[in-house]
């Protein structure tokens, strides 16, 4: 069995390798388990928008106690691999969020800035990295900055300056990577890794954004999906729903991975 120290200790060199670490984000244990046995799978990344839509709640709206169990389930269900959590803002907590996940399980995590000021947002990453400390995990946080999603109608240059700015500060507190959602061109995140650094900069791959492989080119370290994965998935079932309605069959070629 490997250690939750070691599973920390293998998503820090996931980053750090110089290929960008690919994560399609999960939301329940069977979602985890077919992702997980895919043989380029590395590393298992929850999605709180989709575990919350699980739930029927909004995103950003599901109790903590609920996100909790569903990301225990999913770590169980990933085996070895590291798991690393969507944990919203840190419930008002951040510092005891992580304490908590950890003791399911979790090696990592994103949590949001949500363009709080900026030592308030910075005292929250020093929460989190003392919480890894004291309870003996490597704790990988991906410190996410809303400089971009939270922007309002401001300039780009604006969004692009406060993200380094934030991505700086929470570097220097302990953070291993800064999150900076948003649809990303090339421009942009050659700067910002200009700004925030080679391998430190993590990314989601939405619609309109660049592909993985040009993202990595760029220095990024990491690229999750979010929510996307689940409307994917989601997409197929009402797709086929709707065949089934109109007197079609189940495709031959669906597998069975429940």
């Amino acid at each position: 069995m490997t250690t939750q120290a070691e599973k920390a200790q293998t998503l820090a060199r996931l980053h750090a390798a110089p290929e960008i670490l690919r994560v399609v984000n999960v939301w329940d244990a069977v979602s985890a388990k077919t992702i997980a046995a895919l043989p380029e799978t590395r590393a298992i990344a929850t999605a709180g928008h989709s575990i919350a839509a699980t739930f029927g709640y909004a995103d950003g709206e599901i109790p903590l106690d609920l996100t909790l169990d569903m990301i225990g389930r999913i770590v169980d269900a990933a085996g070895d691999l590291p798991v690393t959590a969507d944990l919203d803002d840190g419930y008002g907590d951040p510092g005891e969020t992580v304490r908590r996940a950890i003791g399911r399980g979790v090696v990592g995590a994103n949590v949001e800035d949500r363009l709080r000021p900026l030592e308030e947002a910075v005292a929250a990453v020093e929460a989190i990295v003392a919480a890894g400390e004291a309870e003996g995990v490597p704790f990988v946080l991906n410190a996410r900055t809303d400089a971009f999603v939270r922007g309002g109608g401001r300039p780009v240059e604006a969004s692009v300056d406060d993200a380094i700015a934030r991505g700086r500060a929470y570097l220097d507190a302990g953070a291993d990577l800064v999150f900076v959602p948003g649809i990303l061109d090339s421009d942009v995140t050659r700067r910002l890794v200009d700004g925030i650094g080679e391998r430190r900069l993590s990314v989601i791959g939405l619609p309109g954004a660049l592909s993985g492989g040009e993202y990595e080119a760029l220095g990024v370290a990491r690229i999750s999906y979010g929510p996307m994965a689940q409307r994917v998935a989601l997409t197929a079932l009402q797709d086929v729903a709707a065949e089934l309605y109109r007197d079609g069959v189940i495709p031959a070629s669906t597998r069975n991975l429940n």
